[in-house]
């Protein structure tokens, strides 16, 4: 009777152990499958901000912001770990503005480009001078997300066909920081 017990037990260990290694490749898997994931995701994210981009010196020289360039995924980081990245950043000599580009446009990214447009200048203190402004951009939008950006002084841009255009008003005036 021992004997079979002790056959049993080290059967059920040899499975405990089988089943263990088979969790470990399915974790192996799930990881390898989340980083494709978090690669397309960044990828999709950069074709937005590619469709966004070339469209924002007509749109804003439209409302009378002339545009003189235009750059992507700005980025700046300091010593202390505080970092700040702007997906698109567009410039005059008197003038910025700061594009939040999305694939869907939610509220919460609206807060979070508000935070970050109040930080700007201390990140950026060469546009110390400039107006600081700021836009948001998505292919779509959560319900009541434009509204709200609208209602908070950004510029939205939404899509129309293959290009993008200003969904604001003709008397909008943008919040300035």
């Amino acid at each position: 009777m021992f004997r079979e017990t002790a056959l049993q037990i080290e059967k059920t260990s040899a499975q405990m152990r089988e089943t263990d290694l088979r969790f470990k490749e399915t974790d192996r898997k799930i990881q390898e499958v989340s980083r494709q994931i978090g690669n397309l995701g960044g990828k999709w994210g950069q074709f937005v901000e590619n469709l966004v981009a070339p469209n924002c010196r007509k749109v804003f020289a439209e409302r009378g912001i002339p545009v003189h360039e235009v750059h992507q995924r700005v980025k700046k980081r300091f010593d202390d770990g505080r970092n700040m990245e702007i997906d698109i950043l567009v410039v005059n000599t008197d003038a910025v503005v700061l594009v939040e580009v999305k694939s869907t446009l939610t509220v919460r990214d609206i807060r979070e480009h508000l935070d970050r447009l109040g930080w700007f200048k201390e990140f950026f203190p060469r546009y110390g001078d400039c107006r600081v402004m700021g836009a948001v951009a998505g292919m779509a939008s959560e319900e009541g997300a434009e509204e709200f950006a609208r209602n908070q002084g950004l510029f939205v841009l939404v899509q129309s066909g293959e290009t993008m255009e200003l969904a604001n008003e003709a008397w909008f005036q943008p919040r300035v920081w």
